[in-house]
């Protein structure tokens, strides 16, 4: 993670600028600072409205991330596992990271392959063997 940014897969740079970062109340015990101290981290990215990402890496991502955005197409995100402000901010910055590297990574490839002979050959015997088994089931009407 930059200074300027959050490095999210190889070229692609997010600017601090596009991700809006609120602080409220954790929830949970804490004692006397619990209803005091707002270190709980709620991080907005406009997914869809972004224009640090390429239109195919935003695409892959609106796809995968679809049952994780809000109708306005906003990725949110919280971070309450530290007491802190900052590392709860550190920790959220760093899941936006994870997860959008994930989603915009292109998927690799398919190699064609063959089956080899001889799973032919054990595909086929184990068809044959379970015709076998349903045939001696039925009972002749004669």
């Amino acid at each position: 993670m930059a200074s300027n940014g959050i490095r999210v897969h190889g070229e692609i740079l997010i600017p601090l600028g596009e991700i809006q970062l609120s602080y409220v109340r954790a929830g949970g015990p804490g004692g006397q600072n619990v209803n005091k101290v707002a270190s709980k981290a709620v991080l907005r990215f406009n997914l869809r409205d972004s224009p640090s990402l390429p239109e195919p890496a935003r695409q892959r991502a609106l796809t995968r991330l679809a049952s994780r955005l809000t109708s306005a197409g906003e990725l949110v995100l919280t971070s309450a596992a530290y007491r802190t402000q900052p590392r709860n901010r550190a920790a959220v910055l760093e899941r936006l990271r994870a997860l959008l590297a994930a989603a915009v990574r292109a998927p690799r490839p398919r190699t064609r392959t063959r089956p080899s002979r001889a799973a032919e050959e054990r595909r086929l015997a184990a068809k044959r063997a379970r015709a076998e088994i349903k045939r001696a089931r039925c009972i002749p009407l004669d």
